[in-house]
Formats: C-alpha cells, sequence, structure tokens
C-alpha cells in the first residue's frame, strides 16, 4: 500500500472531516475501474460553457484529475467522448465533475474514471475563458490545486495537499489495524462501547 490509488475512501473519511467528502449526487458513471486518485487539476466553468475543460485535457499533467465547478450545472455537457478520450490518452486519472457529462457508453467501453452528476446530450458552448488551477468548489468541498482526490463506488474524498503524508499514514495505519483484528475480536469491542454509550444516556434493556 504505497500510493492514495491503494487506500479506500473510507479509511481516509475515517481520518478525515465531512467537510473533505464530496456530496452523493456526484457519482462513478463508468463503472471498471470505478476509482481514481491523484492530484487536482482544477477547472471552474460558467453554467451552459465547457471551454475550459477543453483546454484542462492539453495542460492537465498526467496521473491528473481534472476536478470541475460548474455551479452545479446539469443543463449542458462539460464533457464528451472525444474529450474524455484525449484526457485519457494523455495520462489523466480522471474527471471528478460538479455537473454532468454526455457520450458516456464510449467513455465507458474504454474505462476511463468518471464520477458526475449524470449526463444529457446537449454540449455547453465554448466562448468563457477562465483560469486554471485556482481553488473551486465541487460536491460542496473547497478543492485547491494539488488536493489529492480519491474517488471510488464510497464516494469522494479531498485530501489537502499540506496534509497528504499525515493523512495517508493515519489512513494506512487505520488499515492495518482493521486488518489485523478478527471478526470476534470487533465484536467483542464493539458491543461493550455500545453497551457503555447505551448506559451513558439512560438506556434500559
Amino acid at each position: 500500500m504505497d500510493t492514495f490509488a491503494d487506500v479506500p475512501t473510507t479509511a481516509l473519511a475515517d481520518v478525515l472531516t465531512r467537510e473533505n467528502v464530496m456530496d452523493t449526487d456526484i457519482r462513478p458513471l463508468t463503472g471498471a475501474p470505478g476509482r481514481l486518485a491523484g492530484p487536482a487539476f482544477t477547472v471552474r466553468c460558467p453554467p451552459g460553457d465547457n471551454l475550459m475543460v477543453h483546454a484542462a485535457i492539453y495542460r492537465a499533467e498526467p496521473g491528473s484529475v481534472i476536478v470541475v465547478d460548474t455551479g452545479g450545472d446539469v443543463d449542458y455537457a462539460v464533457a464528451g467522448g472525444n474529450v474524455m478520450a484525449v484526457a485519457q490518452r494523455r495520462g489523466i486519472a480522471g474527471f471528478v465533475v460538479d455537473g454532468v457529462i454526455r457520450d458516456l457508453a464510449e467513455a465507458r467501453e474504454a474505462g476511463f474514471p468518471v464520477f458526475a452528476r449524470g449526463v444529457i446530450p446537449i454540449p455547453g458552448a465554448k466562448a468563457v475563458v477562465k483560469r486554471h488551477n485556482i481553488t473551486v468548489r465541487c460536491g460542496g468541498v473547497m478543492v485547491h490545486p494539488g488536493d489529492i482526490v480519491v474517488a471510488d463506488e464510497e464516494g469522494i474524498v479531498v485530501v489537502p495537499v499540506a496534509r497528504k503524508e499525515e493523512v495517508f499514514a493515519a489512513a494506512r495505519a487505520k488499515l492495518a489495524k482493521d486488518e489485523a483484528e478478527s471478526l470476534e475480536d470487533w465484536e467483542r469491542a464493539h458491543r461493550v462501547r455500545i453497551d457503555k454509550l447505551l448506559a451513558e444516556g439512560g438506556f434500559e434493556g
């Protein structure tokens, strides 16, 4: 377990807080591998426009996760099959979109990880120029350039880049502890803890 790609989001969420976890409406759309991890390359697009996503696929470093803030726009797709195919060919780890995409079947067939609010067939315009790699809000989480984004079927977690080593070590330690504990040991300790909480709350039964 050497990289964030090996750490499930549940382990990361255990050592972070709710403000680091995106809302549940942004979900995996393309099936297998259904998982991604990498530093955020952030993009902001105004509703109805996708120019800066099209630009990002040529500017993001291989291994990056393109994180798109559309303000929650679900009326126009920010990316289609060709954009996602080029991103994949250029080594982009995947997309996390607070918005919608199109050409889902193409991305699914290619196995390109995309997490978004859904799909719609109509594309956005290409008119509004914005800066890349600024702080954005995606799925209710503030995402800074270089933050580590980890996504799987359980959800999407954003690890602040300044804390990545600390969080990785804590999550790995949590996983190691869990793996070393048998179900019987867990059940025994769990029951003691739950009964103690119930007693403190005045529960009888």
